[in-house]
This record gives C-alpha cells, sequence and structure tokens, in this order.
C-alpha cells in the first residue's frame, strides 16, 4: 500500500509539471470524469531484485524507496509553487482582457469555471500529504530497528545468556571461594611449619646449652669418661685425630668393666687392607689380647672385677718387643710380635667396638661395656717409672699424638661422656 501511495503521488506531480504551460501559452481547463482519473494513472511495476525477498528486506526497501520518494517531491514541490504562481498570474491577465473584449453581456462558453478554485489550497494538500508520509517513514524506521532487534536477540536466546552469564558469575564466586580457602590453608600450613622449625631450632638451642654446661661440668678438658653399658654393635666413640706412621707406640689408659665373659674390645685401630692394625681385646674366655698387624700377642691381665684399673701397652717395630702394664706394674713382656711392621697412618681409631673394615662392621659379641677414660698414645715407648707416675696419680702427661681430650672424642648409638672421678678416687677403688 505505502509503496502503491508513493506512485500515484509521484505520478501526480509529474503529470502536473508536464502540463506547466510555456511562457506566452494559453490553457482551457476541461473536467475529466472520475473513472477517466485512474485509467490515466497507471501503477508502475515494482521490480523485484535476486528473486522473492523475505518480509524485512522488503520493508526495508520500502522504505528507502519512500525516503528517495520523499527528498523527488520535495524538489518537486518547490519547482511547482513556482510554476503555479506564475500560472496563477497569466489566467488572471487573460480573464481581464477577455472581460473588456467581449463585455459582460457576451455570451459563449466560460471555460475559467473549470479552473482550481485555489492554487495555494492545492499546495497545503501535497504538503500534509508529503508530511503523512514522512511521519509514516518514521514510524517504519522504527518497527525495522526493533523487528531486526528482536529478530538478532530472540526471548529464547536472550534467557540462556542470561542463565549462562548466571552460572559463570557462581562459578567466579566459587572460585574465588576456592582461592581463599587454600590462602587459608597455605596460612595454617606456613604457621605450623614456622612452629616446627622454632620448636626444632629451640630444641637444638637447648641440647647446645646442655653440651656447653656438660663441658663447663668438666673440671678440666680430659676429665671425662665415655660409658658404654651395653654389649651392642652400634654404641662406640671415635677419636677424631689419625695416628701417623708409627715405629713404636705406648698406649695407656683408665676402664672399668665387670662384663662377663671377656671385656670387649676397649680399643681398635684400622687402616686400609687391614682391619686389626692395633686391637685390644678380651673375647670370651680368651685371654685379653693385643694384635698388631693381625698378629697375636697374649697379655697377662685381669680388669674384670667391675673396679676401675690402670692398661699400659708398649710396642716397637724393633723385634717385635712389647709390655703389659696393670696400675703401673708391669705384668708380662714379649718380642717378635709384628717385628720390622711400621704402623700405618691414615687410618680410623674406635672406642668400644672391634673393626671388620675400617670404621665399621662391629659385631656385638665383641663389644665393650663398661667405662673407659684418659685414652693417650705416644710416638715411644715409656720407661716404666713415667707409666708408675701416670698410674699412681703423681703426674698428668697427655699423650703427644693422640691426648685424652674432650674435643677429640665423639659418641655414637646411645654412648655418653660424663665427668669422670679423680685420679685419687680411681686409686681409692682399687
Amino acid at each position: 500500500m505505502l509503496a502503491l501511495l508513493a506512485a500515484i503521488v509521484v505520478l501526480a506531480v509529474a503529470a502536473g509539471a508536464q502540463d506547466s504551460p510555456a511562457p506566452g501559452s494559453r490553457f482551457v481547463c476541461t473536467a475529466l470524469p472520475q473513472e477517466a482519473v485512474h485509467a490515466g494513472c497507471p501503477l508502475p511495476a515494482m521490480p523485484m531484485q535476486g528473486g522473492a525477498l523475505s518480509p524485512e528486506e522488503e520493508l526495508r526497501a520500502a522504505v528507502l524507496q519512500l525516503r528517495e520518494t520523499v527528498v523527488q517531491q520535495k524538489e518537486t514541490l518547490g519547482a511547482q509553487r513556482e510554476a503555479i504562481r506564475e500560472l496563477t498570474g497569466k489566467l488572471r491577465c487573460e480573464g481581464l482582457a477577455g472581460g473588456k473584449a467581449r463585455g459582460t453581456g457576451a455570451t459563449g462558453k466560460d471555460t475559467m469555471g473549470d479552473l482550481p478554485r485555489d492554487p495555494g489550497h492545492v499546495v497545503e494538500q501535497l504538503s500534509r500529504s508529503l508530511q503523512t508520509l514522512k511521519d509514516r517513514l518514521e514510524s517504519l524506521e522504527h518497527q525495522l530497528r526493533a523487528n531486526v532487534s528482536n529478530a538478532g536477540l530472540p526471548g529464547d536466546f536472550r534467557e540462556v545468556l542470561q542463565q549462562r552469564l548466571g552460572e559463570l558469575e557462581r562459578q567466579l564466586l566459587r572460585k574465588v571461594a576456592e582461592l581463599e580457602d587454600e590462602k587459608s590453608l597455605l596460612h595454617n600450613e606456613t604457621s605450623a611449619h614456622r612452629q616446627k622449625t622454632e620448636s626444632t631450632l629451640n630444641a637444638l638451642l637447648q641440647r647446645v646449652t646442655e653440651l656447653e654446661r656438660g663441658n663447663s661440668a668438666f673440671k678440666s678438658p680430659d676429665a671425662f669418661k665415655v660409658s658404654l653399658p651395653l654389649r651392642t654393635n652400634y654404641l662406640y666413640g671415635k677419636i677424631k685425630k689419625t695416628l701417623p706412621e708409627l715405629y713404636a707406640f705406648t698406649i695407656c689408659l683408665w676402664l672399668r668393666s665387670s662384663a662377663s665373659p671377656g671385656i670387649g674390645t676397649p680399643f681398635s685401630y684400622a687402616v686400609p687392607g687391614q682391619a686389626n692394625e692395633i686391637v685390644l681385646i678380651e673375647w670370651g674366655n680368651n685371654p685379653i689380647e693385643l694384635l698388631i698387624n693381625d698378629k697375636v700377642a697374649q697379655l697377662p691381665l685381669f680388669v674384670s672385677d667391675g673396679k676401675w684399673h690402670h692398661i699400659c701397652v708398649t710396642w716397637t717395630t724393633r723385634d717385635g718387643m712389647w709390655e703389659a702394664f696393670q696400675d703401673g706394674e708391669k705384668l708380662g713382656t714379649g718380642e717378635n710380635l709384628a717385628p720390622w711392621h711400621p704402623i700405618k697412618p691414615g687410618g680410623v681409631l674406635i672406642l668400644g667396638q672391634e673393626q671388620d673394615t675400617v670404621g665399621g662392621r662391629f659385631d656385638a659379641t665383641q663389644a665393650f661395656v663398661g667405662e673407659l677414660s684418659q685414652f693417650n698414645i705416644w710416638d715411644r715407648v715409656l720407661r716404666a717409672q713415667e707409666i708408675v707416675n701416670i698410674a699412681n696419680c703423681s703426674t698428668n702427661m697427655p699423650g703427644n699424638i693422640i691426648p685424652w681430650v674432650d674435643n677429640n672424642v665423639d659418641v655414637f648409638g646411645g654412648a655418653s661422656k660424663w665427668p669422670v672421678e679423680t685420679c685419687e678416687e680411681r686409686l681409692l677403688d682399687l
């Protein structure tokens, strides 16, 4: 309907423009019947482009055509106004001239009765028609926008989109809550780890303090003893220093043991290739033995009565001479014990265990049970009087190779260090 109306207006205006008189022409107005008017205004065919169009595309094409029609009608209206004004002036001039020539009583056909009553009224009607078309065009444009909007976002799609957005929002909130929980757990774990670390450090500090107090409890660096209360293969003491190459030595120590059968191994020295480089051992019902380079000498010593005893053994590579002292008294001597064999350096010196390999493979049946103190080693054979003086507490002579000092002895597996009785108290125990 809109396209039909627009076509009618265009044809009507165009017909008026074609009938406009040229300057100096005369016009005769003749009334036309109503059916002739409609018969003379055929409707131009609307071209179809690209075959059948969708309703939205047809509506958009109609809007564009109406817009172009309005613009053209505005231009045509301006031109028609000037033509009407000119035509009106000419008609008035001709009317006045005809009246003067024929007279007012002249007979004849009055062609002026067919002229429009008011050209201004025609212009006003055209203006109103154009405004109506413009309003309807704007209404169609708004309707088109609404239709396109509704077609782009149908109600179902909008509902699905809102549901999806709601679900994403809920997922985001859950993720934020999980992150908050993880942060809280991490904070708690960090706090627990910090507390555990502080507790461990405090325990270590307390242990260091106890060790410092224990060391300070020793009247002197050598005033301590190593306690090995059980016959196991994991309680032992270790001398930090090692031995140089030796061609003679004297080893002295205080010990107390009541273990049976046999006191075990008070000390052993092992080197690569020889686990029995130097060993003092009482194993089972055998007498105390001194081993040098795995060679054996039996010593006439008896110390398993649970009392403190001072023991010394001497050896020299020349002819393999050895001596054995108990409580300052020489009880045995011999020779041909690993003669001309130098003691190898760089080995491991263990208190309380016999070594089957360097520093290890201890045998519980050979472990020493009791207490040890004042373990000293010299690189020469001490004179008998020197040994007596040490045994009766008249002199304090630490070893020049291995002295008995607290910071040179480590204990393992439950072995412990305690303040030792004075030399005089040990003498009274004999």
